[in-house]
C-alpha cells in the first residue's frame, strides 16, 4: 500500500486545502500586521486599547489555523481585514475620539462622533459573508439558509459584545469603562449599535442573495 493510502482522512483534507491556498491572505495578514503594529504605538488609552484588542488576540490565531487547515475565499479575507483595520483605528484613538468621526461630524453638522456606529454597521456588512461561508461549509444548510443564519450570528455576536462591555463597565474603573463603552452620553447607544450591525448584515445578505441568483444557470426553455 503506498503512502497516499496510509494517510488519514484528516491528512488528506489538509493536503487538499494546502494545494488550494491562495497567497493573497498571506499578503493581507502581512499588511494588517504592520497596520496593527503602527496603531499599537502610543494609543490614546492603553487600557482601552488592550480591551478592544482582546477580539484580535482571540480571533487572529483561529483565522491563521483555519487558513492552514481549510482556507476561506479571498473575498472573505479581504472583508475580514477591512473590518479589522476599522477596529484597529478605533482601538488606537478610542472609538469616541477617532479623528475621521470628528471630520464627518463637522462636515455633516452632527453633534456626536459616529465612528463607533459606522464600525458596528461595518461589523454586520463586512463579516456576514465570511460567516455565511463558514456556515455553508460546516452545516451545509439548504437553499439560502446560510445567509439567514449568518445574519442571526451577527446579531448574536453583537449582543454578546454589548454584554461584555457592560460587564467590563461594572468591573473596571469608571474612567476606563467610559472609554471602552464610548456611549458619549447616549443611553440607547447599545441598542443603536446592535441595530446597525443587524442592518449591515441584512444588506450584506441581500447582496449575497442577489449575486447567487445571477450566478444560477438559466433554466432551459420547456
Amino acid at each position: 500500500m503506498d503512502s497516499l493510502d496510509r494517510m488519514s482522512t484528516s491528512d488528506r483534507t489538509m493536503t487538499a486545502a494546502a494545494a488550494k491556498r491562495s497567497a493573497l491572505p498571506v499578503y493581507l495578514f502581512a499588511f494588517y500586521t504592520v497596520f496593527w503594529i503602527v496603531l499599537a504605538i502610543s494609543p490614546k488609552d492603553r487600557f482601552d486599547w488592550f480591551l478592544e484588542n482582546l477580539l484580535v488576540f482571540a480571533s487572529v490565531p483561529w483565522l491563521i489555523h483555519m487558513y492552514l487547515r481549510r482556507p476561506l475565499s479571498n473575498a472573505s479575507y479581504v472583508l475580514i481585514v477591512a473590518f479589522y483595520c476599522l477596529h484597529s483605528v478605533g482601538s488606537h484613538y478610542t472609538y469616541a475620539e477617532a479623528p475621521i468621526g470628528f471630520w464627518v461630524s463637522d462636515l455633516l453638522g452632527l453633534e456626536r462622533n459616529h465612528y463607533d456606529r459606522a464600525v458596528h454597521f461595518g461589523f454586520g456588512l463586512l463579516l456576514c459573508y465570511p460567516l455565511h461561508e463558514l456556515i455553508q461549509r460546516s452545516a451545509k444548510p439548504a437553499g439560502n439558509w446560510s445567509l439567514t443564519f449568518a445574519v442571526l450570528v451577527v446579531c448574536t455576536f453583537s449582543l454578546i459584545y454589548e454584554t461584555m462591555e457592560w460587564i467590563v463597565a461594572v468591573i473596571v474603573s469608571p474612567e476606563a469603562s467610559m472609554a471602552f463603552l464610548g456611549t458619549q452620553g447616549d443611553v440607547f447607544d447599545a441598542q443603536k449599535d446592535g441595530t446597525l450591525a443587524a442592518v449591515g448584515s441584512v444588506i450584506a445578505a441581500l447582496i449575497g442573495l442577489s449575486i447567487r441568483k445571477r450566478r444560477k444557470p438559466t433554466e432551459p426553455a420547456s
